[in-house]
């Protein structure tokens, strides 16, 4: 059951309903989780310029969708678990891939090595040091990437906390979460 209900344009604060006029009017609906942040027009609208932002990074889309659920597993988001299982086989990734990435891992060595930077980045950000890093760019990856994967996290964080906090689930209507 949720604990914050979603809002409706007519419903919702003036700043937000604007925003979800625009989601609506381009995509036929606003999702649960976005619909949901209405409540905050500033949390809708950091949320909806940090995804867009994040469309836009160096890491490619397959491999986001492999660091998502690894990370979406320690923050036990089932609704994110959920759309970002969906989005993976949307972009092609089997079954072991997914399984492999919801462990944290890959068969890839280098992209193994940034989903545990990754996961490193959400539960023990101080722990990294130089040498982790030197390692990282050691498999090939730049600061451009490496930067971005902390967007990654921090979108992940994001919508995961609120869709836990919220009482969102996998239940309710998916579309436009996590």
């Amino acid at each position: 059951m949720p604990r914050l209900r979603p809002l409706d344009p007519d419903t919702a604060p003036a700043a937000s309903a604007r925003l979800l006029g625009e989601i609506i009017h381009q995509h036929g609906d606003a999702g649960t989780m976005v619909r949901t942040m209405a409540h905050s027009p500033a949390l809708l609208q950091g949320y909806l310029e940090l995804s867009r932002a994040m469309k836009r990074a160096a890491v490619p889309r397959p491999l986001g969708e492999k660091i998502s659920p690894a990370l979406q597993e320690w923050i036990a988001c089932e609704l994110c678990l959920a759309a970002h299982t969906a989005a993976a086989r949307a972009v092609g990734l089997s079954g072991t891939d997914i399984a492999l990435a919801r462990e944290g891992t890959a068969t890839d060595a280098r992209e193994a090595a940034l989903i545990t930077y990754a996961v490193r980045v959400l539960t023990e950000p101080d722990s990294l040091r130089d040498t982790d890093l030197a390692e990282l760019r050691g498999h090939g990856w730049s600061d451009r990437v490496l930067a971005d994967v902390i967007g990654l996290v921090a979108l992940n964080q994001l919508t995961g906390s609120f869709n836990l906090v919220a009482g969102l689930n996998p239940a309710e209507p998916s579309s436009g979460a996590a």
